[in-house]
C-alpha cells in the first residue's frame, strides 16, 4: 500500500497563524503582568471601556470566542472585582458585563504597558508592517470561514 506523504508543516496556515498568536501574547503578557493582567483580560477590559456594558454573548462575538471561554476568562475578572456581571433588566435569563471603578483603575495602568509592549512591537516588526498586519488578521476574521466551515462537513 502506497503512502502519501505527510504535508509540509510550514504550509500550514492554521499552525503558523496560532504559532504567531501564542509567540505575540507571551510578549504582550510580559509587559501587561506588572498591572496584573494577562492579554485576554486586557481585552475584555478593553472592549468593556471602549463599549460600555454587553452581554456576555455580545462580549464573546466581539472576541471571537466561545460563551464557555469567556466564562472561565471572566472568572478571575469578576472575583477581584474588575468587572460585574449584572442580570439583563430587559431579560433576566441574560448576563450584562460592565466594568467597575477598579477594575477602570487597573485598565488605564495596564494601557501603559500595553502601549509600552505596542510601541517595542512595532519598533521591531515595523509599524506599517504591523498595520497591514493587523488589516490582514481583520480580512480572515471577517471572510467567509466562520467557525465551522459548512464545506468540511460536506
Amino acid at each position: 500500500m502506497a503512502t502519501r506523504p505527510l504535508p509540509n508543516l510550514t504550509d500550514c496556515n492554521c499552525l503558523a497563524v496560532r504559532q504567531a498568536a501564542r509567540y505575540i501574547t507571551q510578549f504582550y503578557d510580559r509587559y501587561l503582568a506588572a498591572a496584573g493582567l494577562r492579554t485576554t483580560q486586557y481585552g475584555i477590559l478593553a472592549r468593556l471601556k471602549r463599549h460600555g456594558p454587553m452581554s456576555i454573548n455580545t462580549l464573546a462575538a466581539e472576541l471571537v470566542v466561545d460563551r464557555t471561554t469567556l466564562g472561565r476568562n471572566i472568572r478571575p475578572l469578576e472575583r477581584d472585582d474588575l468587572i460585574a456581571i449584572e442580570s439583563d433588566p430587559s431579560d433576566r435569563r441574560s448576563k450584562i458585563l460592565r466594568l467597575t471603578k477598579t477594575g477602570d483603575a487597573r485598565f488605564q495602568r495596564a494601557q501603559k504597558r500595553w502601549a509600552e509592549a505596542q510601541r517595542r512591537f512595532e519598533g521591531v516588526y515595523g509599524g506599517k508592517q504591523a498595520s497591514q498586519l493587523r488589516e490582514k488578521l481583520r480580512a480572515v476574521v471577517a471572510s467567509e470561514l466562520g467557525p465551522i466551515d459548512t464545506m468540511a462537513a460536506e
